[in-house]
């Protein structure tokens, strides 16, 4: 369904142009900017349609037209945690063992596929993405925004937690560049000339030979966490892809925990929080200290 996007100008940003609102206030890419002017009817100033180089004036209702969305994804019936939604994001908690995207492996069974059918059932079809991927054994919080505006405008911040063998204490931070290991079209590995890769993390408990992360990103590789602690000899527990075992998981012990969300039409950010999986708490009872839900 189609839908209408309105913001009304505040003091500060009289004199600049619908441009500059757009691209800084709103937070648009230069990409998304480009795309919305030239919709019909995709830029209006008190409603009448405007230029990118049209001065605003304090109290300016400028309304962004949203094109008519359309399904992308096959709906597949099944359990959906949904924590938070408004008009332009939907939070939910994506279980292990389940991937975000369709692929020809998981044609029906992603996460975007239960999305789809949420809508669906709703008598909804908005344009949904994901802000950020997880891997398909990865549990925790995934932001979806539902409009091209909400995506393009949207600031995420993601703490992990995570579980690795061995005994490690303090904090420190990992710069790695990473690669594809020759050979593999799946599996990463560290490499000079690969990209650039920075993990910080904080060593919060250890017991039983493991030890349990609190982790951020200033990169977003693909396998990132679990190749930097594998190039340390810690690799994550249950990821037998990098070195860990699955005696006591099932797979990887890699969890995003906490996501905050900032996006200037919202004002404050919001904030949320999952709990560690099942799995983790009954092979690791004393990690539920440290849960952040």
């Amino acid at each position: 369904m189609s839908r209408a996007l309105s913001y009304v100008v505040p003091p500060s940003w009289e004199g600049r142009t619908v441009q500059d609102f757009c691209r800084r206030y709103l937070g648009l890419s230069s990409r998304a900017f480009v795309k919305q002017k030239h919709l019909p009817g995709g830029l209006l100033r008190n409603g009448t349609p405007c230029r990118s180089v049209d001065v605003l004036a304090q109290g300016d209702v400028l309304v962004l037209q949203l094109p008519q969305d359309a399904a992308v994804y096959e709906p597949q019936e099944g359990p959906l945690s949904v924590v938070w939604e408004d008009e332009d994001y939907l939070v939910v908690d994506k279980p292990p063992h389940m991937p975000i995207h369709p692929s020809p492996g998981h044609s029906r069974d992603s996460l975007l596929n239960r999305v789809a059918f949420y809508y669906e059932k709703a008598g909804q079809t908005p344009l949904f993405r994901p802000l950020y991927r997880l891997d398909r054994d990865t549990s925790g919080l995934v932001v979806l925004g539902k409009n091209r505006v909400a995506v393009s405008s949207a600031q995420v911040g993601k703490r992990y937690y995570a579980l690795c063998q061995g005994t490690l204490a303090g904090a420190g931070t990992i710069r790695a560049p990473i690669g594809l290991e020759p050979g593999s079209k799946i599996k990463r590995c560290c490499q000079e000339g690969g990209d650039p890769a920075v993990t910080h993390w904080k060593a919060l408990a250890s017991n039983e030979g493991h030890t349990l992360l609190e982790l951020s990103l200033e990169t977003g590789r693909t396998h990132q966490i679990r190749v930097h602690f594998a190039s340390l000899e810690h690799p994550l527990a249950g990821d037998d892809l990098y070195g860990g075992s699955r005696v006591l998981l099932s797979t990887q012990a890699l969890h995003c925990g906490r996501v905050q969300l900032t996006c200037p039409p919202l004002g404050a950010a919001l904030h949320w929080e999952s709990p560690f999986p099942q799995e983790w708490r009954e092979a690791f009872p004393w990690v539920q200290t440290w849960s952040p839900a």
